[in-house]
């Protein structure tokens, strides 16, 4: 089992920014690709960004392009999320998530996630 923990969410205006870090443990974290889901209220789960276990490939969301970066420290076992520019439509709660990465892997396969954390609340208000 990998356990994932997140923090950082909390309630900023819009506009402003927020960066959300989880840290993971019980599995060796440079295997696993990292990502970052969100579900809104009233909402289904939807996907944030991803990034490949050595950081070398990055895939986000339309709605957040441009806006959110995904990073991670394998020597810290952490991956982030920075968010910029936030909007109302942001707040949700924000997931962290991995999958265990195999050479093969092409964007689609990153979204069937092995594990999950609990999650944190971001809250942007107009």
């Amino acid at each position: 089992q990998m356990q994932l923990v997140e923090s950082g969410g909390g309630l900023v205006q819009a506009g402003g920014s927020l960066r959300l870090s989880c840290v993971a443990s019980g599995r060796t974290f440079s295997s696993y690709a990292m990502g970052w889901f969100r579900q809104a209220p009233g909402k289904e789960r939807e996907f944030v960004a991803v990034i490949s276990r050595n950081g070398g490939k990055t895939y986000y969301a339309d709605s957040v392009k441009g806006r959110f970066t995904i990073s991670r420290d394998n020597a810290k076992n952490t991956v982030y999320l920075q968010m910029n520019s936030l909007k109302s439509e942001d707040t949700a709660v924000y997931y962290c998530a991995a999958k265990y990465e195999r050479p093969w892997f092409t964007q689609n396969d990153y979204y069937d996630m092995d594990y999950w954390g609990k999650g944190t609340l971001v809250t942007v208000s107009s």
